[in-house]
């Protein structure tokens, strides 16, 4: 072994030690386990990163990954330019995980209540999943929530943002998307780097695709990619319809439940079920029943576009429905914080910045008048 391998491995080992240190310090000893597989998971992706210059350079580098990582490059000073987001060193990296998905996430709901459970973190507040580098790991912990009673989704992610902590990587679980999806992909995890707020998922999340979906809108338009624009355009309209018709049947399900909002906006559980477990439990399948035929009807309105089909191709549950809220249930809010500052990207960042800094209830609230109308 060479000396800079020496040195190379030396500081992987302190990097590790370090994040080590870390979970110590903050962690009980029930969460040890947690988060040994999240540091054992991201000190693997670390340990295998390449630069992309290098590989880009590399003749043994296939050609159909050498086109997406110029394709990266590009995305990158779009994204500092024209976008005003954070790039710094991040994505000048590439890792090859050897696996469909970099890490696999839970997610729980009671049986008769859409309120998501939660998870403490250090650092980033509650959030509402538990992720895990390895689908065994996810599956295990997913199945020991059932057991309890709780309806779980497990499902597996292709991309995440470590918040600033680390320079993210691109990676090959997500490298092979269309032109518009990279850009969007690479836009939505770099807006986690602008914007943050502790412990609320759904506002970041919603913020991050609004920035993910109106990045890769001008990035095509900068492009010229005419093409590329008109079928976006229409997958984000696919996409549309079948979030509200998630939304729908989550009013639904609200209401049989007996479910309400509390003061920030968010789902709490009836403190006594509205009727007995069997009638819930028949009106829930109902429910469920309706919402497949619905998409069977919105998929041939489609002319049989079927890339929904394996969202459906489980059995649905409350868990699963949360999945969708998270991403979409204040982004029209946040298309509008962009429209009322002139679609200009940096005004519109400094209005987010503002909300993150609100309580949740009052931030929550704010969005929600401003969707409704009853903001301007």
């Amino acid at each position: 072994m060479n000396r800079l391998s020496k040195i190379l491995r030396r500081r992987k080992t302190l990097l590790l030690l370090a994040l080590t240190l870390i979970v110590a310090v903050v962690s009980g000893c029930q969460e040890i386990g947690f988060y040994s597989q999240a540091i054992k998971g991201q000190y693997q992706i670390f340990a295998h990163q390449q630069l992309i210059d290098k590989l880009v350079a590399d003749p043994q580098t296939p050609e159909k990954l050498r086109a997406k990582l110029q394709l990266i490059e590009q995305l990158r000073a779009f994204a500092k330019d024209q976008l005003k987001l954070p790039v710094d060193g991040h994505y000048r990296k590439y890792v090859d995980v050897h696996r469909e998905y970099v890490v696999w996430n839970v997610q729980a709901a009671p049986q008769f209540s859409l309120e998501p459970r939660t998870w403490w973190y250090p650092l980033v507040g509650s959030l509402e999943y538990r992720g895990y580098f390895s689908e065994k790991g996810a599956t295990n912990y997913g199945a020991r929530i059932a057991k309890k009673g709780d309806d779980v989704y497990v499902d597996g992610v292709e991309a995440y943002s470590t918040l600033g902590w680390f320079k993210d990587p691109i990676l090959n679980t997500f490298i092979s998307r269309s032109e518009p999806e990279l850009a969007e992909v690479i836009f939505h995890e770099l807006g986690h780097q602008r914007v943050f707020a502790r412990g609320d998922t759904d506002f970041n999340e919603a913020f991050a695709t609004t920035v993910g979906q109106e990045g890769a809108r001008r990035w095509l338009r900068a492009s010229g990619k005419t093409n590329l624009i008109e079928k976006y355009e229409v997958a984000l309209r696919r996409n549309d319809q079948f979030v509200h018709l998630i939304m729908s049947t989550r009013e639904q399900l609200e209401k049989i439940y007996g479910d309400t909002l509390d003061k920030d906006g968010k789902v709490k559980a009836a403190a006594k079920p509205p009727a007995p477990a069997v009638e819930l439990k028949q009106a829930k399948a109902r429910i469920f029943a309706d919402l497949r035929a619905n998409y069977q009807k919105l998929k041939e309105s489609w002319g049989g576009y079927a890339g929904y089909d394996d969202w459906f191709g489980r059995e649905l549950n409350n868990a699963q429905l949360n999945t969708i809220a998270n991403y979409y249930d204040f982004l029209p809010a946040f298309e509008r914080v962009l429209a009322m500052n002139g679609n200009d990207m940096e005004k519109f960042y400094v209005e987010v910045e503002r909300l993150s800094k609100l309580g949740k209830d009052e931030r929550h609230q704010w969005l929600r008048d401003l969707a409704s109308g009853a903001r301007k």
